[in-house]
């Protein structure tokens, strides 16, 4: 059975031909092979164009010299050259029933695992100790855990880094808040969300408190122990709320995972004074800045990147550059990757650019900022809760599940527990489809309505299809997998082969998601193949076919079934046996 995406395979099969025929040397990419929308043709080679200007010959001889020279009669009928050199492709039938035969034994369902497996640390989530999470960091979470799943499937190594907001001022300001109140462990993370903000009130009005808040900050950033205790005990209970949300969210962050700019405070001398040994530093207004080469303001001027304040303190960018040095040098990843808003895109390009100056960045290395849009309410503005506040992400989760639980009461005959389980897997699927199947870089609105529909580019019309799938392989009462040993797959109505040449792009959907960290380039093949399902169903009937076409069919959508399970778990969305 062939591993991974047949558009690849053929792609190493021209650039064969194009040796033997032409006596050049191209890459499978480079073949230019597509899905094609001609009927008849699978796929398209749309390489003789580019050669002919090459060559300065006429594209179509060169088209025609590739299929004169193509050796891929095991995988396709024999080619036709179209228009100015087009080459159409079409599998063999019987090629494809056979790869649906060998799809049924593969819990991989054609991915292959990677060649070259890389250490990638990987950014996403990044909360606030004292603050309950909100919808705001719905995106970074979802998206991060989506990309992570992917990543592990096809054989890297992935560390998932949170990197908290949990030091600096405002530390000291809630801190202080705290010992003038009487903190005790009775406290929730709700408690702390309201401390804070009557922390900066007081902060802002009172003078002789923010000294003292100045002061517990040079306590806490010294080690004061009374004062670590404090700070302790609210990483303790905001991490607590943390977990809690993940678990329902279904993300696979753990307490392990947390690595807050407390972590990389004992890294920012030395990343500092690294800089300096550098020569890549140099003070302005008082403050030692970075200028990374190319990043300029509207007038012109530098723009600088603050490694140390004109008080002391270090800026943000030093946490940021000592997270690369960190990872880079002492944990020796090959890939550093930021799943953070698209506003972040210039800090994150200037960081890159510093830590390639000071060596931390090598050409064996990648660093990519993953942004992404805006979740915007019906008005089209950021989202924002009836009162005009922000949305607390545990209650937006909970409504989802709620949301869930009153549909499936109205269609499902199972019990309760079933049901609330049901509910749940329906609800946050719901909610995590609605973005990771949006172009992450797009802003996307926010409905309730058009994420739990039954129909359309929904996780529910996905979860549906996969457990109307399962209620006829429960009916049949019989093992595809061990009836199509003796039969075979056949393939003989064009929706039976639509359905199958679906199935047969999996891989090629899934390392397209991973080249370009766009989930929704996943989610779009689950919808098409659940798409693809339905046409099968109005054309095919599978229960009441003559026993072999029925064993047949059976196995197609068992195979579609593996596929829909594996692709939404990929996605970090569950999928109900039962709807």
């Amino acid at each position: 059975m062939l591993r991974g995406d047949i558009g690849l395979e053929l792609g190493r099969r021209v650039a064969d031909a194009v040796r033997a025929a032409l006596d050049l040397e191209i890459t499978p990419a480079e073949a230019l092979i597509r899905p094609s929308s001609r009927p008849g043709a699978d796929y398209q080679c749309n390489a003789a164009m580019g050669l002919g200007k090459r060559l300065r010959r006429d594209p179509r001889e060169i088209g025609e010299s590739i299929v004169a020279a193509l050796d891929a009669d095991d995988l396709v009928e024999t080619p036709d050259v179209a228009g100015p050199g087009f080459v159409n492709l079409t599998l063999r039938t019987r090629w494809l029933a056979g790869h649906m035969r060998g799809l049924l034994a593969d819990a991989r369902l054609g991915i292959p695992r990677t060649d070259e497996p890389r250490r990638i640390a990987i950014d996403y989530s990044s909360p606030n100790v004292a603050k309950e999470m909100h919808v705001g960091h719905l995106r970074s979470s979802i998206i991060g855990d989506a990309i992570v799943r992917m990543l592990r499937f096809v054989g890297h190594e992935v560390i998932p880094h949170n990197h908290l907001g949990d030091w600096g001022t405002p530390f000291g300001m809630l801190i202080e808040h705290l010992v003038d109140e009487g903190f005790g462990a009775e406290h929730t993370i709700g408690d702390l969300n309201g401390f804070y903000t009557e922390a900066r009130k007081k902060f802002d009005a009172d003078p002789d408190f923010a000294d003292r808040s100045r002061r517990r900050v040079v306590l806490l950033q010294g080690g004061d122990e009374p004062t670590l205790a404090l700070w302790r005990d609210l990483v303790d209970e905001s991490t607590r709320h943390f977990e809690k949300v993940y678990r329902l969210l279904g993300i696979g962050l753990t307490s392990t995972d947390l690595y807050g700019e407390s972590f990389y405070n004992p890294y920012l001398s030395d990343t500092v004074d690294e800089l300096e040994r550098k020569g890549l530093t140099r003070i302005s207004d008082g403050a030692l800045c970075v200028f990374p080469a190319g990043f300029t303001n509207r007038d012109g001027d530098p723009l600088p990147l603050i490694m140390r304040k004109s008080d002391g303190g270090y800026g943000y960018a030093s946490t940021d550059l000592a997270t690369v040095r960190y990872w880079t040098g002492e944990r020796a990843v090959t890939d550093l990757l930021y799943v953070v808003g698209t506003p972040q895109s210039q800090h994150f390009q200037m960081v890159f650019t510093a830590s390639r100056d000071a060596g931390w960045l090598t050409a064996e290395h990648h660093a990519e900022h993953i942004g992404f849009g805006s979740i915007l309410g019906a008005d089209g503005k950021t989202i924002r809760s009836r009162a005009g506040g922000t949305i607390k992400l545990a209650e937006l989760l909970t409504e989802a599940v709620d949301r869930a639980a009153a549909i499936v009461a109205e269609r499902s005959e199972l019990d309760e527990a079933e049901r609330a389980e049901v509910a749940r897997k329906v609800g946050i699927g719901a909610v995590k489809y609605a973005d990771l199947s949006s172009d992450r870089e797009k802003d996307y609105v926010f409905a309730w309505d058009k994420m739990l529909a039954m129909d359309g580019n929904t996780a529910v019309y996905l979860q549906y299809a996969n457990t109307r799938i399962l209620s006829i392989l429960r009916k049949a009462e019989a093992a595809p997998d061990a009836a199509v040993v003796e039969t075979g797959v056949t393939l003989t109505e064009p929706a039976e082969r639509d359905l199958a040449l679906r199935l047969t792009r999996f891989p090629a959907a899934v390392q397209s998601a991973i080249d370009t960290y766009s989930p929704h380039k996943l989610s779009t093949y689950l919808y098409e193949t659940a798409s693809s399902l339905t046409s099968f169903y109005e054309k095919c009937p599978v229960l009441k076919a003559e026993p072999d076409v029925r064993a047949s069919r059976l196995a197609l959508i068992t195979v579609t079934s593996k596929v829909l399970t594996l692709g939404l778990d990929l996605l970090g969305i569950e999928a109900p046996t039962r709807l």
